[in-house]
């Protein structure tokens, strides 16, 4: 995404490089979590706020979606081919930890703010699907909230928000999780190099200030997550 701002991006006296990206990073991570429309928006407004020019934010979100389309089109072909495997995309440990958890009895949930059959269609490629059956919740459109998913599902399953547990790399739902009251662990993953075991410093920073109660690489340290989260 920060790529696809960047020529748009109008530069001032004495910027970096390394300053745009980081300014770049800091807008885009700050808003994981909700439809990807809202970054869109939000870098029309610093363009606009530099007196600059930039296509409006549905063709930024029609140009970035077709970037992540040719992305995933390409990785679809390397795992059916066997060129690949699913878990050479997902976060290492994470299938793993998946079982675990629903050994324990977990009902498992997606939510995402990516488009919602868009979501399902990688679940089911990455060999996910069966975790979460028919709780996979995506955007539909821009008034897409997980707040408001997150109150729906909490009233559907008659639970409080003590029992809500979430894993993620958007600050939105860990801010969601400790409003009320669930346990937010805060997925920092290196999406250079899946299990290196090293947080992304960006991620990292936006998931605690958003109030996460653990930060991850990954999901390698499976038994002292679950530890921490069950009490052994």
């Amino acid at each position: 995404m920060a790529a696809l701002f960047r020529p748009y991006y109008p530069g001032r006296p004495g910027e970096t490089e390394e300053g745009i990206r980081d300014l770049l990073l800091s807008e885009i991570l700050s808003r994981n979590g909700n439809p990807t429309i809202f970054q869109m928006i939000r870098f029309q407004e610093i363009v606009r706020e530099r007196g600059g020019d930039c296509p409006e934010p549905e063709e930024l979100r029609q140009m970035y979606q077709g970037q992540l389309d040719d992305l995933i089109s390409e990785r679809s072909k390397l795992i059916r081919s066997g060129r690949a495997r699913q878990d050479d995309f997902v976060v290492h440990g994470g299938r793993a930890f998946l079982e675990k958890l629903r050994r324990r009895g977990l009902g498992l949930i997606i939510l995402s703010g990516t488009i919602e059959h868009r979501v399902r269609e990688e679940a089911e490629l990455l060999g996910l699907a069966d975790y979460f059956g028919r709780h996979i919740y995506g955007s539909g459109a821009k008034e897409f909230s997980k707040k408001l998913v997150v109150d729906r599902l909490l009233a559907e399953e008659a639970i409080s928000g003590s029992q809500l547990l979430s894993l993620g790399d958007g600050p939105v739902e860990i801010h969601e999780t400790k409003n009320v009251g669930g346990l937010a662990v805060a997925v920092a993953s290196d999406e250079e190099i899946n299990g290196s075991g090293k947080p992304d410093p960006w991620k990292r920073r936006q998931l605690l200030r958003a109030g996460a109660d653990v930060v991850v690489a990954d999901f390698s340290p499976a038994d002292e997550l679950l530890e921490m989260i069950f009490g052994g």
